[in-house]
């Protein structure tokens, strides 16, 4: 499978059957993040990689209610970072930017392995924190489910979400978002 490949098979699903997480899995996810460019190579992602089902239970706490399906995870990647580990120029950060696309390669290759990795927003960083010993001062960006996509639809979804796993979701036109030469506001 190619890069182009991955990115058009990947999808959001939420129906899940579980997979094994090896060591292997979790450092070949590892190296593809490890791997992406940041700005004067400061690599400022931090990834904890929760799989042990205790763990996993505990993390279920602190997913919103919509997002009870991830109690299906095989694995979270907790995605972290703080804003002071890569560069800031005059009031630009751009440690969310350098940690998102080292996440994005880590979904892309997921997707490769025929997984899911679907990052969510429906979370409290709150009770991550708590859960993991994350200090204050780590920005908990987002929660990255990982599990191996089922044709059963989960029962908890609901009808939007069931509607999503059926048919991708409509994509925007690719006028919507792109300007040639200029930026003109429509």
């Amino acid at each position: 499978m190619n890069v182009k490949e991955a990115i058009s098979k990947r999808r959001a699903y939420r129906s899940l059957e579980p997979v094994e997480i090896t060591s292997e899995l979790i450092r070949d996810l590892a190296e593809c993040a490890q791997l992406t460019a940041s700005c004067f190579n400061n690599q400022p992602w931090r990834y904890v990689f929760v799989y042990d089902p205790k763990v996993l239970r505990e993390m279920h706490a602190a997913l919103s209610s919509g997002n009870e399906w991830a109690r299906n995870a095989s694995m979270i990647i907790v995605v972290l970072g703080r804003k002071e580990d890569d560069c800031i120029i005059r009031d630009r950060f751009y440690y969310q930017f350098d940690i998102g696309m080292a996440t994005s390669a880590i979904i892309l290759r997921a997707t490769e392995l025929g997984l899911v990795a679907h990052p969510i927003a429906g979370y409290s960083p709150k009770k991550t924190r708590e859960v993991l010993g994350i200090p204050e001062n780590v920005d908990v960006i987002t929660l990255v489910i990982v599990g191996k996509h089922s044709d059963k639809i989960d029962p908890v979804l609901s009808e939007k979400q069931v509607e999503a796993e059926k048919e991708r979701p409509v994509r925007k036109n690719i006028d919507e978002f792109v300007y040639i030469n200029r930026y003109i506001e429509r």
